[in-house]
């Protein structure tokens, strides 16, 4: 039910197919709880994944709320997120209002909002977070988009081909992106040569399971195939 209704305020993604397919498999596991509670291999496997999911779930948690942004970085890039039509999701407000604010104490600072187009959006995710930051009183001149971008790889890829062309001399950059997303895109940034602190948005409390499960799925990929 909690996945069903996760479709109506979030787009869909495989954070939602795994809470789908998790959810089936325990209640699977209830209606034959008297025949499975035998097979013990089953049993201890489904406490394993549980308790995986938890283990990975808390270290990527607690290491996305500890930031160490120093507030005179020369570039924020701020990561997309999905969009519904041409507005941004609760989700990427978070994050947009985290650059405000962190542009606010660093007004020398450039953004860079990153995101291309996805199948339930109307306009790309850059250009929505673009409107939004002007919304919010942030100068126009003082934004750049990028909007070829599908993944969290090519984020940080095409947005620092963009820096590159800008800075002549070595620059820092501030990653903005939601706790639960930290610990991977920083992870990606450095592997990508830059260098790069963070600085962490909130996540709606409705939003967990979906957001940390995929991630967990996206972590446990970077871990093995480093991407």
């Amino acid at each position: 039910m909690y996945a069903m209704a996760s479709l109506f305020i979030v787009n869909f993604s495989l954070g939602i197919v795994l809470i789908i397919g998790f959810s089936c498999l325990l209640l699977s596991y209830g209606l034959f709880y008297e025949r499975l509670i035998k097979i013990r291999w089953m049993t201890y496997g489904l406490l394993g994944l549980a308790a995986f999911f938890l283990a990975v779930s808390l270290f990527i948690g607690l290491y996305g709320i500890n930031d160490n942004v120093t507030f005179d970085e020369d570039a924020v890039i701020v990561l997309g997120a999905g969009i519904r039509g041409e507005q941004v999701s609760l989700l990427l407000s978070y994050r947009l209002d985290k650059a405000v604010e962190y542009c606010h104490i660093n007004p020398k600072a450039i953004i860079v909002v990153s995101g291309g187009q996805g199948p339930q959006e109307d306009i790309t995710e850059a250009l929505a977070m673009e409107r939004y930051l002007i919304s919010r009183g942030m100068p126009k001149e003082r934004i750049i988009r990028e909007e070829e971008s599908t993944s969290t790889h090519e984020n940080f890829s095409f947005s620092k081909n963009i820096l590159d062309d800008i800075f002549t001399d070595p620059y820092t950059t501030v990653v903005i992106t939601n706790s639960f997303h930290i610990y991977r895109a920083t992870r990606l940034a450095e592997k990508l040569g830059l260098n790069a602190t963070h600085y962490h948005g909130k996540t709606s409390w409705y939003s967990i399971p979906v957001n940390y499960a995929r991630e967990c799925i996206a972590t446990l990929k970077f871990w093995l195939f480093g991407e």
